[in-house]
């Protein structure tokens, strides 16, 4: 059996200087606008920046991910890192937690001590992010190849029977683990979807009224001015790697757009959305760890697979899964009506966005166990 080995993250020194040396000699563009219509405003992250450099501690934020349970394991010749929280319930249900972009396993740190009183909580981290790091070649941005990943690491664990989460990629993830697993998994619930594919169709807004026509409306403008980072990602990560990995300021802005834009619409910046020192450590772990580039491969390989089955259709049936839930937060665009299949649990909520488990916690873990509840 393969060796599962404990994990402690420890940045070496160095490799904090070199950040604080390379955030003090950003080459700043100058400002032509100061709102966001352009992307992210100078003047905004320059503080930002200044306040990663110098009011930011990492070894706070790393003595507190230190105390969550963290484990590597190789599958497929993958090193895969994950967080593993048993419950001090013997019976509880097995849950596995899947991320998406542009995040890590720690995004669920809020939710964890909300939900171990009936779950044993695995949370790994996707091929190319964080401590998944570095990718052995390619292929682990294919979301199947990640879920049989998924399956095996449960199969380590001793964990025959499970309950699936998943946001955004981690959705995908979530859904092929419901088919290639249907008959160990409990029930799959997912988070951070949307109302069609980005490179699909826009949504046909006839017969769509109230929140429903707002969802319509706000991924329709996301497909026309939103999807620049997914183009770039998914057409050239290797040019768009040398900046990520070279520059701490580039990746900091390739992140901060996407909070400010995916978050909860109520709140007027990215740091009112989610706590700032829980959004630099996931900046953080993205530059300490070269994850900028590798997620971005992740990004090109997996739109590939799309593409291919866009192309090609679908071969066979996918077989009947287990229940399935979604919870729609406000900064959301999911619409039940375009949903394939049978959903058996729905929520909406009006608060809240792309990364629940970091804004509306108590939200998403009780969104969680009551659908658990009713499937685990």
């Amino acid at each position: 059996m393969t060796e599962i080995k404990p994990f402690r993250i420890a940045i070496d020194q160095a490799e904090l200087d070199d950040l604080t040396d390379r955030l003090g000699r950003t080459r700043w563009p100058r400002e032509v606008t100061t709102d966001w219509s352009r992307g992210v405003p100078v003047t905004y992250l320059k503080g930002l920046a200044e306040y990663w450099a110098d009011g930011f501690d990492w070894r706070a934020q790393e003595a507190e991910l230190n105390e969550i349970p963290q484990f590597t394991t190789e599958i497929d010749g993958q090193t895969i890192h994950f967080l593993h929280v048993r419950s001090a319930r013997p019976d509880a249900l097995p849950l596995i937690l899947t991320h998406g972009w542009p995040s890590s396993p720690f995004e669920f740190r809020k939710v964890i001590d909300l939900l171990t009183d009936e779950f044993h909580l695995v949370i790994p981290s996707l091929p190319g992010y964080g401590f998944s790091t570095p990718v052995r070649g390619p292929g682990w941005g294919n979301l199947f190849r990640v879920a049989q990943a998924w399956t095996t690491l449960m199969d380590r664990l001793g964990y025959e029977r499970f309950g699936v989460h998943g946001t955004d990629a981690g959705a995908g993830v979530a859904g092929i683990l419901s088919m290639i697993a249907a008959h160990r998994t409990v029930g799959v619930h997912l988070t951070g979807t949307s109302a069609g594919m980005p490179f699909g169709p826009a949504v046909d807004l006839a017969g769509l009224s109230g929140k429903d026509r707002e969802r319509g409306e706000r991924f329709n403008r996301f497909q026309s001015d939103g999807l620049g980072y997914l183009h770039l990602q998914a057409t050239r990560p290797q040019t768009l790697a040398y900046s990520l990995n070279d520059s701490p300021t580039g990746q900091l802005a390739w992140i901060v757009e996407k909070f400010a834009e995916w978050t909860d619409p109520a709140k007027a910046l990215p740091d009112d959305a989610v706590d700032r020192d829980h959004l630099l450590a996931a900046v953080s772990l993205f530059w300490f760890t070269g994850a900028g580039a590798s997620s971005a491969h992740a990004t090109y390989e997996g739109m590939e697979v799309y593409r291919q089955m866009s192309q090609g259709g679908w071969d066979g049936e996918a077989p009947a899964g287990p229940p399935r839930g979604i919870a729609v937060f406000a900064g959301d665009t999911t619409i039940r009506s375009l949903q394939d299949g049978p959903v058996e649990h729905w929520s909406e909520y009006d608060t809240g966005g792309h990364f629940p488990a970091m804004e509306v916690p108590e939200l998403l873990a009780g969104d969680l166990r009551t659908f658990f509840g009713r499937h685990g």
